[in-house]
């Protein structure tokens, strides 16, 4: 990679800063050093874990996971509310040290980006050399770590960046790419979740390598429009650039469950989570929506979403989880158990007054920040 543009490969990396929230807290606060600690909602309500730091992930905490059965794993673990403000300042000056290298930035959130060194600002030609330079950079003026993959492409980058964490750096070489690749898990495959890697497993495809047999049509067949992607990625085909003004269209969270729900008190306890996932996903991306989707699959695999409207946007739990809740409610049908929730947050832009005749529009009156 390092001196092939002249055979297309371009130099991309991704950097993604370790534990953020928590290694924030861990810097301003002396007390929380070398101790167990998460970011997020109180184990008291319906509180999710946003960030764990390493001394509580070998607890087995990890982000997502309630607050509640952190606490079960690690009764001394300590729980700090997230501020987002003191974060938005720090992925501020780290942008500041990216725009050092390369104008072409694509930030996925406050402690993650993807960025071009195909052609760097400072000559140095070598993204390996660049990505050393960031990472200390990071060291000594944010006093943090980051761990970088460099690549041909974005998604190579992104899942090297995950290999030697913390504070590590993987670079996998044109050459090792196809190799890399065969060997990688369908679990670790960028954009795979668990029940695509369970239904890939269960076709005995186990790895790139096992992938890579099926034929492109066959892979859609399977895994519906995204299947071109997956087809493409296990033969290190990745022709994404790396866009500085990636406009965020939604965000969301969503749970296949273990066990299929039939209560409504238990629905709603896991619409909680969700609704937290969904609040520490906004924050972190330094966004509010006005317009709340949900999504309710049934045991039979029958799905439906039911949207609402709002005139100013949101962004907190409460209005995320009474808005949810409210549409969850006419959504059960007797005798129908539920085996996924999913909450989406749209609608990004400048404050509009909804259509009156949308079905779902409901004007509420929120919470103030």
């Amino acid at each position: 990679m390092e001196n092939k543009t002249n055979k297309g490969h371009r130099k991309i990396i991704h950097v993604d800063m370790d534990a953020f929230y928590a290694s924030v807290e861990q810097r301003d606060n002396p007390m929380y050093r070398d101790r167990p600690i998460v970011v997020g909602g109180s184990p008291d309500g319906r509180g999710v874990v946003a960030t764990a730091s390493y001394e509580a992930r070998k607890f087995g905490i990890h982000s997502a996971m309630s607050s509640k059965r952190a606490l079960q794993l690690c009764p001394d673990v300590i729980f700090i509310r997230p501020r987002f403000s003191v974060y938005k300042e720090v992925s501020n000056k780290l942008r500041e040290i990216f725009s050092r290298y390369t104008d072409l930035i694509e930030p996925l959130s406050l402690d993650e980006a993807y960025l071009d060194v195909t052609h760097d600002k400072q000559n140095i030609g070598s993204a390996i050399e660049i990505a050393k330079q960031i990472r200390q950079a990071i060291k000594d003026e944010l006093h943090l770590t980051a761990s970088a993959g460099v690549s041909i492409n974005k998604f190579i980058a992104k899942i090297a960046s995950d290999i030697k964490k913390p504070d590590g750096l993987t670079f996998i070489g044109p050459s090792k790419v196809e190799s890399f690749i065969e060997n990688l898990p369908v679990e670790k495959f960028f954009g795979v979740g668990k029940v695509t890697a369970d239904k890939m497993k269960r076709m005995n495809l186990f790895t790139g390598a096992d992938l890579k047999k099926l034929t492109e049509q066959e892979v859609v067949t399977h895994f519906g429009k995204v299947g071109h992607f997956y087809y493409n990625i296990v033969r290190g085909i990745d022709n994404r650039s790396v866009e500085p003004e990636r406009e965020t269209k939604s965000v969301g969270a969503e749970d296949t469950f273990l066990h299929d729900l039939k209560e409504i008190d238990d629905m709603y306890e896991e619409l909680g989570h969700i609704s937290q996932t969904v609040c520490n996903r906004l924050k972190k991306y330094n966004l509010k929506g006005r317009t709340v989707t949900l999504k309710v699959k049934y045991s039979d695999f029958k799905q439906i979403t039911r949207s609402q409207s709002l005139i100013n946007p949101i962004s907190d739990i409460d209005d995320i989880f009474s808005i949810t809740k409210h549409l969850l409610t006419p959504s059960i049908v007797e005798g129908k158990k539920v085996r996924l929730l999913g909450i989406t947050l749209s609608n990004f832009g400048e404050k509009q007054i909804p259509n009156k005749k949308h079905e779902d529009y409901r004007q509420l009156r929120l919470f103030e920040d």
